[in-house]
């Protein structure tokens, strides 16, 4: 691991940040996982936590969503969800988010007999009491990509009782040989509906799956998207439209995206002037929340100060709030970078 002056670690944890992609359920440790299993009665195929901690050796995408959702399967009740929530909410206060949009995936637990009304009950608690102590937050509701049309059109419909308490629908899960075009009709809808869209793209899928997230899905941001630095023409088209693209540096390694950290096209991305933010997607399992993305990956890359700024900045102004509250946390960041500009 590439060394950091502790004085500017601390600066990059204490920016004032947007997290734009986490996935709630990949939030749970592994110590958590034990105590809900405990709590619920839920058989796990692990004997320990040390030994569920050394099954997180993931090859590509596939062989982590096999463990993730296993891990998943001990969230039965509101406040299992809601216990979930605020761990996360915590940690990343702590870490300097002001902002949280934070993905979940209902299918997950719907399929497991879960009502929709019991997992949005419970992160909706857990978002209240955040948001009673300054965080700002909502939910964005992910359709699992490798499922049916069908089953997202369900999963949306069922959704809907619950329409005020999520601000937008994203698309994830395993990415190769489930293109964006699969959903069109279902974001169609949501879009109807005023939601927000969002989509993981050219993670493990080619640089064309961005190219249909934005024109088939009409994605507002690209979840992860670092494939399309092999296509200039697309690269020149996310920077010309300034498209934020949410990148989680640690989970590309531990998926084998690339192989370290000093290797992330993060850097290639900055230069080429796209809107590029630094994200967590699911710490628990990846090694690192989003402060420790932070300092890590500018730690290998050689970020500086001002880069890291523009990071933070492009996640606030990418975030889903209005103008008022986004111009409240661009202070923040600013008045932050004032008080700090000598340290």
């Amino acid at each position: 691991m590439t060394s950091i002056d502790p004085a500017f670690a601390t600066f990059l944890v204490g920016l004032p940040k947007a997290e734009l992609h986490v996935h709630i359920e990949g939030t749970l440790e592994p110590e958590t996982i034990f105590r809900l299993a405990a709590r619920n009665g839920v058989a796990l195929a692990y004997e320990s936590v040390e030994a569920l901690r050394a099954a997180y050796a993931f090859t590509d995408l596939q062989s982590f969503l096999d463990i993730y959702y296993a891990g998943a399967s001990v969230l039965l009740t509101a406040e299992d969800f809601a216990d979930m929530g605020r761990a996360y909410l915590a940690r990343a206060a702590a870490d300097g988010v002001i902002r949280a949009e934070i993905f979940f995936d209902p299918q997950t637990h719907t399929a497991r007999g879960v009502a929709m009304a019991t997992v949005i009950e419970g992160l909706t608690r857990a978002l209240d009491e955040a948001r009673a102590g300054g965080m700002s937050c909502d939910l964005i509701l992910c359709f699992l990509r490798h499922l049916s049309e069908e089953d997202a059109f369900a999963t949306l419909r069922a959704a809907l009782p619950f329409r005020d308490a999520f601000i937008g629908v994203g698309l994830d899960s395993s990415e190769v040989g489930h293109p964006p075009e699969k959903f069109a009709r279902v974001f169609a809808e949501a879009r109807a509906l005023g939601l927000h869209v969002v989509a993981h793209a050219g993670e493990e899928g080619p640089p064309d799956y961005i190219v249909q997230a934005l024109d088939l899905l009409g994605a507002e941001r690209i979840d992860h998207g670092v494939r399309c630095l092999e296509d200039a023409d697309l690269v020149a088209r996310l920077a010309r439209e300034r498209v934020p693209l949410t990148v989680c540096p640690f989970s590309n390694v531990k998926l084998r995206v690339c192989d370290r950290l000093e290797d992330h096209p993060l850097r290639r991305m900055l230069e080429a002037g796209l809107a590029v933010t630094i994200n967590s997607d699911d710490p628990a399992y990846f090694g690192g929340q989003i402060g420790a993305n932070y300092v890590q990956t500018c730690a290998a890359l050689g970020l500086d100060r001002a880069a890291a700024a523009r990071i933070a900045r492009t996640s606030l102004e990418a975030s889903f709030v209005d103008a008022a509250t986004k111009a409240g946390f661009l202070a923040r960041l600013d008045a932050h970078l004032a008080a700090t500009a000598g340290a």
